[in-house]
């Protein structure tokens, strides 16, 4: 009994789950990684990743509120922070606070809460602060692709619209919360805050320009309560073990 007693001292109590993160774009980008709750990866949160180019890290099996998203037209050499970076920075410059550094947007977010007390993985492609890359989610054990694989940014609609690089060309397209359209962001339907706080009192058809994000990426998260549209957020069982792969410029 006490030699099967100290083995089990030796065995981890937590297997690692692995993602891994790849720019198919024909830039550079700067990933960023984000912790909402529980135990962090041991993985920088932030790195700069050129074309073409990927890495490869561990995530604790149970990660929950992590968020991965990509910056651009970064330079940390001055001013390190939320605006080092065109859209996507966050406070920490290079690596991200990991209590503050949740990003600037528009973003688009690659979200992941794993071995949820149901059994399942769910992780999805989040638009809900706007876009700024087009992005994927993939898997090695069939489950679904959520991704939102277009360029929103050249028929981005006009009071959305922005930033736009030193061309002229918009790198973002911003949510109608983001935007602040309706000029109280604590108190919008475009934002599902306030009075409009539940998925009853904010529909999609109450959200300004929903429309424009979910008929380009439908297997994205386009507003708070995206729920509803049965393809915003996806599920694959956590016995599966999947090894996920979040690409930017799928």
């Amino acid at each position: 009994m006490l030699t099967l007693t100290l083995l089990a001292t030796f065995v981890p109590s937590v297997l690692a789950r692995t993602i891994t993160v790849y720019n198919h774009c024909p830039f550079t980008v700067w990933p960023a990684m984000f912790t909402g709750t529980g135990t962090r990866p041991s993985y920088a949160t932030g790195w700069q990743a050129n074309a073409y180019t990927s890495v490869t890290f561990s995530v604790p099996d149970s990660w929950t509120a992590g968020r991965i998203w990509g910056r651009r037209d970064c330079d940390f050499s001055s001013n390190p922070g939320p605006n080092s970076c065109l859209d996507g920075g966050c406070n920490g410059g290079l690596e991200c606070d990991p209590t503050t550094g949740t990003g600037v947007p528009p973003a688009t977010l690659a979200e992941f809460s794993l071995d949820q007390s149901n059994g399942q993985d769910y992780y999805d492609v989040s638009l809900v602060d706007g876009y700024n890359l087009p992005m994927s989610i993939t898997n090695n054990v069939g489950c679904h692709i959520a991704d939102c694989p277009v360029d929103l940014g050249p028929n981005c609609p006009s009071p959305l619209k922005g930033p736009f690089d030193s061309t002229g060309y918009p790198v973002g397209c911003k949510s109608a919360c983001v935007a602040n359209l309706d000029g109280d962001p604590t108190n919008s339907p475009n934002c599902c805050s306030g009075q409009y706080d539940t998925a009853a009192t904010c529909p999609s058809s109450g959200v300004a320009y929903y429309s424009y994000f979910k008929t380009n990426c439908p297997n994205s998260y386009c507003y708070a309560f995206d729920e509803s549209s049965g393809t915003a957020l996806w599920q694959c069982p956590a016995s599966e073990n999947a090894m996920y792969t979040v690409t930017f410029c799928p």
